[in-house]
């Protein structure tokens, strides 16, 4: 069965030509590039890859026109700061010949240099390696999105390496995009928040990053991190309700 190594990109020259050699292994390496304005497409051809480009609109149409323009029977996501080990490799290729429809994979997160091992970064499993005509992406998870497939999945045990954030700067930047994205999600599902939910809702990511999902594990750093997650999660709740307040104008959150 063809296996093929799925690269998202745009803006990605600092980390594709790593990424592609860490997929020689698979039978193709496909660089899905949102029309790159670096020089990302031009290295992932220089290293041997086939780029295809695709306008981006969200992340889950850019998976599913993925999934439509490969033709491999197997495809396995890897994003351009992730990097598969050898082991990884291996036991893909062993499971894949199963009765499985897809395969979750779990990554070990370098944050600011650091691996993290609580406050839900660890094992932080994905649904990467996907068989393809049993594969979509949910058209109403923009971000973080959601596989819809038709069978079941099943759990690696050797890790995707992902060298998450450089820096805190990079870090709040993503989670900003993000923020954006969960706030339309929040406001298209009718959600709006009350006086109290600005209060009671960071609080509540806080104690789910910091203490269910171990976040103290990581000490500072994983204080560090809880923190600003409830913060995100205070901000999300602030733009979804400015979404719903410029839909009615005369009403109050």
């Amino acid at each position: 069965m063809k296996l093929a190594g799925v690269i998202l990109t745009l803006n990605e020259e600092r980390h594709i030509r790593q990424c592609i050699e860490s997929l020689r292994w698979t039978d193709e390496v496909i660089v899905f590039d949102s029309f790159s304005t670096d020089r990302t497409a031009g290295i992932a051809e220089e290293a041997g890859a086939r780029v295809l480009r695709y306008p981006f609109q969200n992340y889950a149409v850019q998976r599913n026109a993925a999934l439509e323009a490969v033709d491999a029977d197997w495809v396995f996501f890897v994003d351009a700061d992730e990097r598969a080990t050898p082991a990884l490799a291996e036991e893909i290729r062993a499971k894949i010949g199963g009765c499985e429809r897809g395969w979750w994979v779990p990554r070990h997160n370098y944050l600011f240099g650091r691996l993290t091992l609580g406050a839900g970064w660890h094992p932080d499993y994905q649904l990467r390696v996907l068989h393809r005509a049993s594969a979509r992406y949910d058209p109403g998870r923009p971000v973080h999105e959601e596989v819809i497939l038709d069978g079941e999945a099943g759990y690696l045990h050797n890790p995707l390496i992902h060298y998450n954030y450089d820096s805190v700067a990079q870090f709040k930047a993503k989670q900003e995009k993000y923020t954006d994205f969960e706030a339309e999600i929040r406001h298209g599902q009718g959600l709006r928040p009350r006086p109290w939910t600005y209060a009671s809702g960071p609080l509540r990511q806080f104690w789910w990053r910091f203490v269910t999902l171990r976040g103290y594990r990581d000490g500072l750093h994983g204080l560090r991190l809880s923190l600003l997650m409830a913060y995100y999660e205070f901000e999300t709740w602030r733009r979804t309700a400015h979404l719903w307040k410029a839909e009615h104008p005369r009403h109050e959150c």
